[in-house]
């Protein structure tokens, strides 16, 4: 399997592909990539319905000019339980790109990345910082953001730095909002109904949106109760031993 950048070549493919219609995994296996390369470099260049090869490969150019090398010292820093650090920048790099795909801005995502894959699932300002090569203001930025979507928490630690934190609980009310932004929704629409005349077509229109945003917000709050024990579940152990197997 061929590794290191794309080329202009399959840039091109990738457009033809996208183009097509074509998934994300029948183009990879077209140019012999893995699919999470080629999600990121579409997620990353205006996405499915905007890409363009010429600009992405030259947005890529720009974005290596800048890029700063590595120091020595973060290249050869220890991973936690053996794991294999290409590897799990890697898969940072594919999280981020899904989280991306859901609406998240790429520096929002970025941190939330970071948080998910913590082991201790809290890490400080300065600690998320550092990892990503970005200032202090856009990590506050992006952590404000989380906040509001209910998807971080904040901890005061040693009584002087703020960590912020994910967990599973978190999750679940973040699931809620989501649901609870739905039935708001409903509402306004059914509010467009009263001031548009209930016989006129826009009001048919907004009350069809109505009753299905009232459906699927019951149907989420619903399924959110339902599954909120999974969160908390311990894994279960597996055939070979007693322990799950450490993924790199």
């Amino acid at each position: 399997m061929p590794g290191g950048r794309l080329t202009k070549q399959e840039r091109q493919q990738i457009a033809l592909g996208l183009a097509d219609s074509q998934p994300y995994a029948e183009i990879a296996r077209g140019l012999d990539r893995p699919t999470s390369t080629i999600t990121r470099e579409v997620m990353r260049n205006g996405g499915p319905t905007a890409y363009r090869a010429d600009l992405a490969h030259r947005a890529t150019e720009r974005r290596a000019h800048r890029r700063r090398p590595a120091s020595p010292r973060q290249d050869a820093a220890p991973q936690a339980h053996g794991r294999d650090a290409a590897a799990v920048a890697d898969y940072e790099e594919t999280l981020t790109t899904v989280l991306m795909g859901s609406g998240l801005p790429r520096m929002t995502a970025r941190v939330l990345t970071c948080l998910f894959v913590s082991d201790t699932g809290s890490l400080t300002a300065s600690e998320l910082a550092r990892h990503l090569q970005v200032s202090p203001a856009s990590i506050s930025k992006a952590i404000t953001f989380l906040e509001g979507q209910s998807l971080v928490r904040r901890e005061r630690a040693d009584g002087r730095r703020d960590r912020y934190v994910v967990d599973n609980e978190l999750f679940y009310q973040a699931t809620l909002a989501g649901a609870r932004a739905n039935t708001e929704l409903a509402r306004t629409a059914r509010e467009g109904v009263r001031v548009l005349g209930p016989q006129t077509p826009a009001a048919a229109r907004l009350e069809n949106i109505a009753r299905y945003m009232d459906f699927v917000g019951e149907s989420i709050a619903r399924a959110a109760e339902q599954a909120r024990e999974i969160l908390h579940a311990q894994p279960a152990p597996t055939s070979d031993g007693d322990n799950p197997p450490e993924r790199g």
